[in-house]
């Protein structure tokens, strides 16, 4: 018996259908592994990268900003009276004595003051000698009336007690003893009325002086307040040191309290650093210090930290404990560096480009033989200007890109060439 079999198209067909399924099946495999595959690792040159080294041991905590030499005593020299600028005798930047006239001020009306307060005082002093003399006559006038009262009254009792005796005797009558007692007790009175006078005349006298000569201090003060003016119009340095600044022109009317000028010692200077307000709130007073000039490198101390934060840094004084190097002067820009604490014994590394204090970044860690390098998460922890402390992800030994990296964020590895 004959079997039918399929006719050759119906094979092709199904061969077609077959190898239609099967290649679907292998593309899909193949995206399938293509997509899973990492991305390759790029290769970078090594000459553009900056490596680092964990290390262990002290790590130094600093700051550092810039800043300038001020001085540490200004003396600002104010009007004391008022004026026009008359003269401009030295300009800023011209070392001055204690004597050195700055500026002179003229003020007309002032000047007749003091003449006027001159006169007034040897008019005073005129009327002092004249009321001196007078009062001197008048003690002598009523000195003589009291010695005169006196006389007077010691005859008028030697006659009473010789009246007295001749009366006891009665060679005289008795009327005439009374007469004479009475005329000793009237002179008597009168003696005593005339030593109070003159007491009286005396302490007048006192008063009268005392007042005049009141009046004549008084004068005087005010002579030696409008001399004294008067010589101000030449301002004078006050201390030896520089013209640091000059802040009226030839012309200009001033009151009293108007700054002319400021003189500064330029061997007495300070440092005023300009800290990020980030880093300031570990600094603390004594702490050691260095300031580069560019010219040399003072050590020194804070003495003084601004409470205020301004444009977002804080000023910092630094006493400067070595000798300045030629050069230095007010206004001299510097740059200094504050030491925070010693760390003893820490885990460290040079402080990459984007570590911040107290965070978790990702580094690449060169691999053995240092041809590949390895993304690392590494939490960081204290930092000082170009050091910062390691407290996970790395070990002393290890190597680390410290460059700027984010160009390969996209990447866990990377090969060196």
């Amino acid at each position: 018996m004959d079997i039918p079999r399929p006719s050759a198209t119906r094979k092709r067909r199904l061969r077609r259908l077959l190898y239609i399924v099967v290649g679907i099946s292998a593309v899909a495999l193949i995206t399938l592994g293509v997509g899973r595959l990492k991305p390759a690792a790029p290769s970078v040159e090594r000459s553009t990268i900056w490596p680092g080294t964990v290390k262990r041991g002290l790590m130094l905590r600093q700051v550092r900003g810039p800043g300038t030499l001020v001085p540490e005593d200004i003396r600002v020299i104010a009007a004391s009276t008022l004026g026009r600028v008359e003269r401009i005798l030295v300009q800023p930047g011209t070392a001055v004595s204690a004597d050195t006239v700055l500026v002179e001020l003229s003020n007309p009306e002032l000047q007749q003051e003091a003449q006027d307060a001159d006169y007034q005082l040897r008019a005073a002093d005129a009327d002092l000698n004249n009321l001196r003399v007078r009062l001197e006559s008048d003690r002598m006038t009523q000195q003589a009336a009291e010695a005169t009262v006196r006389a007077d009254y010691q005859l008028a009792r030697l006659q009473a007690d010789t009246d007295e005796a001749l009366a006891k005797d009665g060679l005289i009558p008795a009327l005439n003893l009374k007469l004479s007692r009475v005329r000793a007790e009237e002179l008597a009175t009168r003696y005593q009325i005339e030593q109070k006078r003159l007491e009286v005349n005396v302490k007048s006298a006192q008063a009268q002086m005392l007042s005049q000569q009141a009046r004549v201090d008084q004068l005087r003060a005010l002579v030696v307040l409008r001399r004294s003016q008067v010589a101000n119009l030449g301002v004078r340095a006050g201390i030896a040191g520089v013209l640091q600044q000059r802040d009226v022109e030839v012309g200009q009317q001033v009151t009293p309290g108007t700054i002319l000028a400021r003189v500064v010692e330029p061997q007495n200077l300070k440092a005023a650093l300009r800290i990020a307000e980030t880093q300031a709130k570990d600094i603390q007073l004594n702490q050691p210090a260095e300031i580069d000039t560019r010219n040399g490198i003072i050590p020194g101390h804070v003495i003084r930290i601004d409470p205020a934060a301004q444009q977002g840094t804080v000023t910092v004084d630094v006493a400067l404990d070595g000798q300045l190097p030629q050069g230095a002067r007010p206004d001299l820009s510097v740059d200094g560096t504050i030491e925070l604490e010693r760390l003893d014994n820490v885990l460290h590394v040079e402080r990459p480009i984007s570590g911040q204090p107290n965070s978790v970044i990702g580094l690449f860690k060169l691999e053995e033989g240092g041809q590949t390098a390895a993304r690392v998460n590494v939490k960081l922890g204290r930092s000082s200007v170009n050091t910062i402390e390691v407290l996970e992800g790395l070990r002393e030994g290890d190597q680390v890109i410290l460059s700027d990296t984010s160009q390969w964020d996209a990447f866990n590895r990377i090969r060196l060439n």
